[in-house]
């Protein structure tokens, strides 16, 4: 079992949320959140050039089956991309994932994914 963390611009969720249905991916948990990269977005702010320190990101979270993995990351690679990539286009974590547990049933292990 693998988590899967992919934070990726917000006007990208649509796409990349449709993406992984079309891949059977159907359980993901999204954040909104915030955070900066090597992106370099300099505004002008009373005539001064100022970097903002944090911009709007999407957070998803995805617990997946080991078969599941390469099917959910190109799903998020091929709709998450700004033409042929820009900066800030996103991340992609993969770690592994211990154990599960449904909370319902007490069901564990990839069964309760």
């Amino acid at each position: 079992m693998k988590l899967i963390v992919a934070i990726i611009q917000p006007d990208k969720l649509d796409e990349v949320h449709q993406a992984l249905i079309d891949a059977e991916i159907f359980r993901i948990t999204v954040s909104r959140v915030t955070g900066h990269g090597q992106q370099e977005d300099p505004e002008l702010y009373r005539g001064e050039s100022v970097r903002p320190s944090l911009l709007p990101k999407v957070r998803l979270e995805i617990a997946v089956n080991d078969g599941f993995v390469d099917p959910t990351i190109n799903a998020i690679l091929s709709a998450a991309k700004h033409g042929d990539g820009t900066i800030g286009d996103g991340k992609i974590f993969i770690t592994p994932l211990e154990d599960v547990i449904r909370i319902r049933t007490g069901e564990r292990g990839g069964s309760a994914i």
